[in-house]
């Protein structure tokens, strides 16, 4: 589905990622753990098209997305959720959920039926749907971002740092969704610093260490890492 062959990229001089290689296969949960400025974030902005490659390649079921605009990956089925939501703040919840839709604004029924499966997915979101989104708490809002990528239809859904800034409870909620995303046919890319909850729930993972993937392997596998758990899982 998804394969980033020695993709690098630089800003100016600076190498931000070092031949990047990695693929996610169709149906997959597949998690990069990172600390704060590894790369991950470096790495979803690259494959959506906001980041320019330097070398490399990123080829989505089959065909080179490099040198695309973002809008054209967004309608090939490649969403990113962003770290820290980027909502419009002053709009209600239902105008936030229907501008994630925006790719899709000529086939009303498929919007229709979209807006139902992310309010069915998230109820307080139908319950507050008229409510500014500024108004939502933490949780919520991020629950909004999810939704809102949700109503692009993606065929892989990219989620930058989902957990960062929430409540123990909320971030176990959180995941429980994100499992359910992926097991209603949606493939899933998760950057993520908390290695417990992320390796719960996914197929496989990379650990990107300065713009560099320095280890791979499932699951399971990176969780009884002893080098893992010292630096993320903090056993």
């Amino acid at each position: 589905m998804l394969k980033l062959t020695n993709m690098t990229v630089k800003f100016g001089t600076f190498e931000a990622l070092k031949n990047i290689n990695f693929e996610v296969n169709e149906g997959e949960l597949v998690v990069l753990l990172g600390a704060n400025g590894a790369g991950k974030s470096t790495i979803f902005n690259t494959i959506s098209g906001l980041n320019k490659l330097s070398t490399g390649d990123i080829q989505f079921n089959n065909k080179s997305m490099r040198g695309q605009s973002p809008n054209k990956i967004v309608k090939a089925g490649i969403v990113q959720c962003a770290e820290g939501r980027k909502l419009f703040p002053d709009m209600s919840v239902q105008e936030n959920l229907m501008m994630g839709g925006f790719v899709h604004r000529r086939n009303k029924a498929q919007l229709k039926q979209s807006l139902h499966e992310v309010y069915e997915l998230f109820p307080i979101l139908m319950d507050k749907k008229a409510n500014a989104a500024r108004s939502l708490s933490g949780g919520q809002q991020q629950m909004l971002a999810i939704g809102r990528a949700l109503m692009a239809k993606p065929k892989l859904l990219m989620l930058d740092e989902p957990s960062i800034g929430l409540a123990p409870l909320i971030v176990e909620q959180m995941f429980s969704v994100i499992q359910a995303i992926n097991k209603n046919g949606t493939t899933v890319l998760l950057a993520e610093q908390n290695a417990n909850a992320a390796l719960k729930i996914a197929n496989r993972g990379y650990v990107i260490e300065n713009g560099i993937v320095v280890i791979q392997g499932k699951s399971d596998e990176l969780f009884n890492n002893d080098a893992i758990r010292k630096a993320y899982i903090g056993a």
